[in-house]
């Protein structure tokens, strides 16, 4: 993932015999990061890495102070149009202007002035109305795609199309654009997460940034003369759009949205399924009482969850655990090592559905917690139950795993099982 040189001169702790470090996206720390963030997490839960021009936070306790400073903030979207090579510049400007109405690049109070557009909409009980139609969705597209005794890959056959068919419904795109939207989010995400390199890679995914914002602002117009059952529909209904928020700043918002709605989504129940299937003495107990379904969701989410990461900027000069972290200095939250701090989690390599309600940061924290975790619990807990109740041979082919390569996201390429 390319990013910008950040202004620390801070000098690097001295490595005690037996701490070497790593580049985060060496394809064996990339495959199993465990390992090596736990040694950088005993060596340094606070540590600036001359490597990666960043402080990788790994502690619990650091990780969750970073969350709740001010000082920390959440507004990246210069360095990622100064990765932008110079020849697709000319076609940055839109695109970069869209991300800065995402709220996940907005710090407070712009970003609570955002989010709460849509914060009732995305409550766990707005939520719960898509139930049945989830649930519904999940059996017919395993009932076409997952025939029992037959090999497949649970990443397309599953985890891929089933967040983006419910997503879709819940937003209001006609099923017949589902195409030409889907490919669209799929390049904007080769921007965000750093997957675009060459100049014709980050020229396709501006333009499809540019293509989705349009496309939506279209709908938007629509839902506004024609009223559905949707999520643009219900926010419209509510009558904060050109009243506290903008129409173009409500359309750059729909545009993470539909980023967003599909990949956490999908990188978790790959992840859940993942963790079960190594561990069959929890695929036993989830299989004894369905209602640990949920358990297994969260500790999934904990134990190797669909984020590795979110990027911070120092905002100013601060002192954190004892390192002066200096204005515009970069900042990576590693989420993953957080969550299997042996400070806050016993036993945290350990994956148990037992494990109970201590709090993990799969979705995030405080002001950014992921606004959409009550959707993306409720399609990854279908999927694992219908699998664990009606699939009793399901089971991992003993093929390699493939990692996809991100600092951000844990997500594999294919799931191989036999159904």
């Amino acid at each position: 993932m390319t990013q910008t040189t950040a202004t620390a001169t801070a000098a690097p702790a001295s490595a005690p015999a037996g701490f070497t470090e790593r580049y985060l996206l060496d394809p064996a720390v990339n495959a199993d990061p465990y390992p090596y963030l736990h040694s950088l997490r005993d060596h340094d839960p606070v540590y600036w890495s001359a490597m990666h021009r960043a402080w990788l936070v790994t502690g619990h306790a650091q990780l969750m102070h970073c969350l709740r400073d001010p000082a920390v903030s959440a507004e990246r979207v210069r360095p990622l149009m100064d990765a932008v090579p110079e020849g697709a510049r000319e076609d940055a400007e839109r695109a970069f202007a869209i991300l800065s109405r995402w709220m996940v690049f907005n710090d407070p109070p712009q970003h609570r002035r955002l989010r709460q557009v849509f914060q009732e909409q995305f409550a766990a009980r707005s939520i719960g109305r898509y139930r049945t139609f989830v649930e519904r969705a999940t059996r017919a597209m395993l009932a076409r795609r997952a025939v029992p005794g037959r090999t497949g890959d649970l990443v397309a056959d599953i985890a891929r199309p089933l967040p983006a068919l419910v997503f879709a419904r819940w937003l209001g795109v006609p099923q017949a654009h589902g195409p030409s939207f889907w490919y669209w989010n799929a390049r904007v995400g080769d921007l965000v997460l750093g997957a675009a390199q060459e100049e014709r890679e980050y020229r396709t995914s501006l333009q499809s940034l540019v293509n989705l914002d349009d496309y939506l602002a279209g709908l938007v117009r629509e839902r506004r003369a024609d009223p559905k059952d949707d999520l643009i529909s219900a926010v419209l209904a509510g009558g904060r759009i050109g009243t506290s928020v903008s129409e173009e700043e409500f359309v750059g918002m729909l545009t993470q949205m539909a980023f967003a709605g599909g990949e956490t989504t999908s990188n978790l129940i790959v992840n859940a399924v993942l963790a079960l299937l190594r561990h069959p003495q929890e695929l036993a107990a989830v299989r004894e009482d369905p209602a640990r379904v949920s358990m297994a969701v969260e500790e999934a989410l904990r134990h190797d969850g669909p984020s590795k990461m979110s990027i911070r900027t120092a905002a100013r000069d601060f002192d954190l655990d004892g390192h002066p972290v200096r204005s515009g200095d970069r900042m990576f939250l590693v989420t993953a090592a957080a969550n299997r701090d042996p400070e806050r989690f016993a036993d945290p390599d350990r994956f148990s559905v037992l494990r109970g309600s201590a709090s993990h940061l799969g979705f995030g924290f405080g002001a950014h917690f992921c606004i959409g975790a009550a959707l993306a619990r409720l399609v990854a807990g279908a999927v694992v139950d219908v699998l664990v109740r009606e699939y009793p041979d399901l089971e991992l082919l003993e093929q390699q795993l493939t990692w996809q390569p991100s600092l951000l996201n844990r997500a594999l390429t294919a799931l191989p099982v036999r159904y």
